[in-house]
């Protein structure tokens, strides 16, 4: 056993620990003696006090009721309204997982419901919420998780190892190295590589999707870029040129964690898969395929804004809000105890939008920080007032002509952004009424939206959570689901907006629009986000 474990398990009544495991940088201590499980008078309190390490106290798997009889008498504890349809074991954790329309009417006032939950059943409650629109995807990252709960068991254990094992040897070296392995003078393969003399930590790993050659992908061959010895993949958000190329890590042996936000995985898994797909229909040999899609899921350890984790003997690991995207986060690290403290933004966005709030900007300790220079010279102003003005004065011309206007937009951030700002200009009768088409993964990436309210900004949350007027179950917005709807909605007679993926023309439906509307004069297309050098959006906007 770990000398942190056995050092914990000494200031405990003696006896009463079983067991003892990592779940990443998580202790998990299991007991076979019920009364301290369920109250175990403050002493892994004083134990969380004393280590500074998140430590919790479950049942021994011999204690916990069996799985059907906790069933029923957790769906008798909960109220019917919550909305509770899924229940999930995860016997070697001790765990089991509910899944609810209403999670917060599972917890109950002050937790009373998990509390009866876990005295009655011995298992501890996790709550997830069911997204209102269903997301197969989610469905899917879910199964791969609970049907490979002894494989992921061990994942976990192996990491905190990585991380304890030596937590009292001295350190006798004091330095640390970031090398650019992308995205340095360019948009695209971001990929950073951070040493010390204890850790090798590579933060994100993405791909250029405008390249088509050697210079899509990171510089893998750096002298320094050893995959084997990687200990941590960090990944700031989603978007592919930031986290494209994380599969083919495990398909060349990483098998270390990927850190990220619970949306963040979900997004990225999406977008890898659908790249994956395009590559395919454009008759390419695609680089990795969803086996190495699946491993990443597995090996990712989510954690939330402003949660502190350690990922290695000396690095600790802080996400704070970035408001580029849905969970994307400006990474800061605490390197040697306090030795140096880093952070690294990724894309962010300094001001409130539709969608979410504002970056973060305030952190306990910086010495350096590291900025994405995107759109950061000095003339970048955005002018969103005078772009919004601009884009209702194309779409109602388009609209009194019969037009359709073509919006391509990037399947995550921007075309949330753009439904919400659609739905509030028709709402408001700004704009004529008239269907919005959501074509492309855009749905499906919305429907993540719709699992994570808490990472959107105050306003939708308000909506979503008090009076239930979910501006993405709007009636404007239309599925679809395949290409003869496609077809037969461009040759509808009638104005409409298609909102659809890539944003960049660079494949997928947005192409396909383009195809068949291009040579009808009363159409519009408007671009909504960044086209760069070598893809087909560039080209036609130059």
């Amino acid at each position: 056993m770990p000398d942190i474990l056995k050092e914990i398990i000494k200031v405990l009544p003696e006896g009463k620990i079983s067991d003892a495991a990592f779940e990443g940088a998580n202790i998990v201590l299991y007991t076979k003696d019920k009364d301290y499980f369920i109250n175990n008078e403050g002493t892994i309190r004083e134990a969380v006090k004393e280590f500074r390490k998140r430590i919790e106290l479950r049942a021994d798997p011999a204690l916990c009721v069996e799985p059907e009889a906790a069933k029923k008498l957790i769906q008798k504890i909960i109220p019917e309204e919550a909305g509770a349809q899924e229940f999930i074991f995860d016997p070697p954790r001790s765990m089991v997982i509910v899944h609810a329309t209403k999670p917060g009417l599972v917890i109950g006032k002050q937790g009373e419901y998990l509390r009866e939950i876990k005295e009655k059943t011995c298992w501890i409650p996790l709550i997830k919420r069911l997204p209102p629109i269903r997301s197969k995807l989610i469905e899917s990252i879910r199964s791969v998780l609970y049907e490979n709960a002894d494989e992921r068991k061990k994942f976990l254990n192996k990491t905190g190892h990585r991380i304890y094992d030596g937590w009292l040897r001295e350190k006798k070296q004091e330095w640390i190295r970031l090398s650019c392995l992308g995205a340095s003078r360019q948009v695209g393969r971001t990929c950073f590589l951070l040493q010390t003399p204890e850790s090798r930590v590579l933060i994100d790993c993405g791909i250029d999707p405008s390249q088509d050659d050697a210079g899509t992908y990171p510089y893998f061959d750096a002298p320094e870029f050893n995959i084997s010895e990687i200990d941590a993949v960090v990944v700031t958000h989603s978007h592919l040129d930031h986290t494209g190329l994380i599969p083919y890590l495990f398909k060349f042996g990483y098998r270390g964690p990927v850190y990220c936000t619970a949306p963040t995985r979900d997004v990225m898994a999406l977008l890898q898969l659908d790249m994956v797909k395009i590559q395919r229909a454009e008759g390419k040999e695609p680089i990795y395929t969803s086996d190495e899609v699946r491993q990443m899921i597995l090996h990712t350890i989510c954690i939330d804004y402003e949660e502190v984790t350690d990922i290695t003997p000396d690095v600790r690991l802080t996400l704070y809000n970035a408001g580029h995207v849905l969970g994307s986060a400006i990474v800061h690290l605490n390197i040697g105890n306090g030795l140096h403290n880093f952070a690294y933004t990724g894309d962010l966005k300094y001001a409130r939008t539709n969608v979410l709030e504002a970056a973060n900007t305030q952190f306990p300790r910086l010495e350096t920080l590291m900025i994405e220079s995107t759109y950061g010279g000095k003339e970048n102003v955005m002018a969103e007032l005078e772009a919004d003005e601009y884009m209702i004065k194309v779409i109602k011309e388009t609209f009194e002509r019969g037009g359709k206007v073509l919006m391509p937009v990037l399947g995550s951030g921007r075309a949330q952004e753009v439904m919400i700002m659609c739905e509030r200009l028709m709402r408001e009768k700004l704009i004529p009424e008239a269907p919005i088409y959501a074509d492309g993964m855009l749905w499906d990436v919305t429907a993540i939206h719709t699992a994570y309210p808490e990472y959107l900004n105050r306003n939708m949350r308000e909506q979503i959570f008090h009076k239930e007027e979910n501006p993405f179950l709007s009636p404007f917005f239309k599925q679809v689901g395949s290409n003869k709807e496609r077809q037969k909605i461009m040759l509808d007679e009638g104005p409409c907006l298609l909102l659809a993926t890539s944003g960049m023309l660079m494949g997928g439906p947005s192409v396909e629009y383009l195809k068949g509307l291009c040579e009808g004069r009363k159409h519009s297309l408007v671009f909504s986000c960044y086209q760069p050098p070598g893809s087909l959006g560039h080209r036609i906007r130059e």
